[in-house]
């Protein structure tokens, strides 16, 4: 199953980054939600470039001085759905674990995502 990784990212404030390793096991899709990361609320996201896998064992500091990464949770994920807008995983890990929702949406003339943690135990 593809692994999954949920970073703090201290940098010019902090963000957490949820980073889904890709199919072919060579990035990481990733996504920052700006508020803290808590079931049944709808959190604004944003789409980010794909990562290096590196990411999925990592805490310290970042290239560049882009800040600290500390790992929050990882673990693994199944793909319950994955389109251009619209991507629903179910999260394996050891604090999360339940059902994970990104949409697409527009806000104010500008694209951005929605996160939302499910059924979590």
């Amino acid at each position: 199953m593809p692994r999954f990784v949920l970073l703090e990212h201290r940098w010019n404030g902090v963000h957490w980054d949820l980073m889904l390793e890709s199919a072919d096991g060579r990035a990481l899709h990733t996504w920052a939600i700006d508020a803290p990361v808590v079931p049944g609320r709808d959190l604004p996201a944003r789409r980010l470039a794909d990562h290096r896998t590196a990411y999925l064992d990592y805490d310290g500091e970042v290239s560049g001085g882009r800040g600290v990464v500390r790992q929050v949770d990882h673990g693994e994920y199944e793909v319950m759905e994955w389109t251009a807008d619209r991507v629903r995983v179910r999260l394996a890990g050891a604090q999360l674990v339940g059902l994970v929702e990104l949409r697409a949406v527009s806000t104010g003339g500008a694209g951005g995502w929605t996160l939302r943690l499910r059924n979590f135990d």
